[in-house]
């Protein structure tokens, strides 16, 4: 039985402990090599630091370790007889919010770092909002530096409450709060022995236990294809399989799917892996479908149910987090890049800019610059198959990129 994977993603503002929360997870989980330890703290000595920095562990760039700020995102991986986690640690400066997407797109789980001295402040809003625009399932309150108010629970239920009020605008399934030290330890691993009305599990328990099964769309059926597999060869000599990773629903073998953008239909054949012949495959799989007729698919076409289909349109509406020092420009024309397809696009309109700090929609400036926030449509070159965002994080996705430079200039989600 292959062990479950789950991403998640620490969000706050600066200083809110999020990288010392990951190097107590990594070192308390034994998720550490011995000579990394020492050299962290070899490190610590030589700054003057009482104890050992465990923030260090993800603070790679030396820019990081010398402000002791986290300024792109580190991703690190370390698993437990439960789990197998992928965690992106994202800086919490307003100039980073681009990293905060990037991180944060994939996540199953953001965990949100508040100082339990500060309460909440603009940056908890501000990411916490981001968590909630990327359709993170799973909200998880971290209230840390509870060392630091005496481990008091009228401290943790004043934020908890002033948080849920907060939460009520977030479109969020799923929010759980932890009170913890993770200087100390408290509640990340091991149960803390200083909060004895705090009930709940650890943070530990929580990312190892928590339901993900649900979080990938099994309903809509979407198999992007990657490409074609033709292997020429005496014994696959009539072998035609469309290889890719399912996006949405569950794909059987002697199914009635239909073929876009063709529209013509077929019956599934086989649906082959490197481990063999499956019956059935689901998210997020990677496998390759065999097709009872022979038709003309390549990169880009996609595979769908007959009364099932995404939306097929040139024009499309999204919310796009810029990424680059040029601001977006309006009749600008991008490369655009959706599941497997790649075409052109240019933008049509900027709606409005979302105004971070009081999450206002601003409709007079249309300066779109680097970390901003903004509802633009654009217009594809042909017609793209997709879903919105909230239905689909995959098929709702799109990235443009600078067709002169190659660089990634926005991460949009289709509304």
């Amino acid at each position: 039985m292959t062990t479950e994977l789950l991403r998640f993603t620490t969000a706050g503002s600066v200083d809110d402990g999020k990288s010392t929360l990951i190097g107590r997870l990594l070192y308390d989980s034994k998720s550490i090599f011995e000579d990394q330890y020492e050299a962290i703290e070899a490190t610590s000595l030589r700054r003057g630091e009482e104890g050992v920095n465990l923030a260090l562990l993800t603070d790679g760039l030396k820019a990081e370790r010398e402000q002791g700020i986290t300024i792109d995102v580190a991703y690190r991986y370390f698993a437990t007889p439960k789990r197998k986690f992928i965690v992106a640690d994202c800086p919490g400066h307003i100039q980073y919010t681009r990293n905060m997407v990037t991180g944060a797109s994939t996540a199953n789980v953001a965990l949100v770092l508040i100082d339990a001295r500060q309460g909440i402040v603009e940056q908890t809003r501000r990411h916490s909002f981001i968590a909630s625009l990327l359709q993170i399932p799973h909200l998880v309150v971290c209230i840390n530096k509870m060392d630091l108010m005496d481990y008091s629970e009228e401290v943790y239920q004043q934020i908890k409450e002033e948080f849920s009020g907060f939460s009520n605008k977030l479109n969020v399934k799923d929010i759980h709060f932890i009170p913890i030290s993770a200087l100390k330890g408290d509640n990340v691993v091991e149960a803390s022995e200083n909060m004895p009305w705090y009930k709940g599990g650890t943070l530990m328990y929580y990312l190892e236990n928590v339901h993900i099964g649900s979080d990938n769309n099994f309903i809509d059926t979407r198999f992007p294809i990657q490409q074609v597999i033709r292997p020429y060869s005496d014994d696959y000599h009539d072998y035609r399989g469309y290889a890719g990773r399912i996006a949405g629903g569950v794909l059987k073998k002697g199914d009635e799917v239909t073929l876009l953008p063709s529209g013509f239909s077929s019956r599934i054949a086989k649906i082959d892996t490197y481990d063999g012949e499956l019956e059935e495959a689901y998210p997020p799989m990677s496998v390759t479908v065999l097709l009872e007729d022979d038709f003309d698919l390549g990169r880009g076409d996609m595979i769908v149910r007959q009364n099932n289909q995404p939306t097929i349109s040139q024009d499309i509406e999204l919310m796009i987090c810029w990424f680059n020092d040029r601001p977006l420009q309006v009749r600008g024309k991008y490369l655009l890049m959706h599941t497997t397809q790649e075409m052109r696009c240019m933008v049509g309109e900027i709606r409005y800019k979302l105004n971070i700090n009081t999450l206002h929609r601003d409709l007079e400036d249309k300066h779109i610059g680097m970390n901003d926030i903004a509802r633009i449509t654009i217009r594809c070159t042909k017609p793209l198959f997709f879903d919105s965002y909230r239905k689909n994080r995959i098929t709702g996705s799109v990235i443009l990129v600078d067709e002169h430079t190659n660089e990634t200039v926005g991460a949009g989600m289709i509304i």
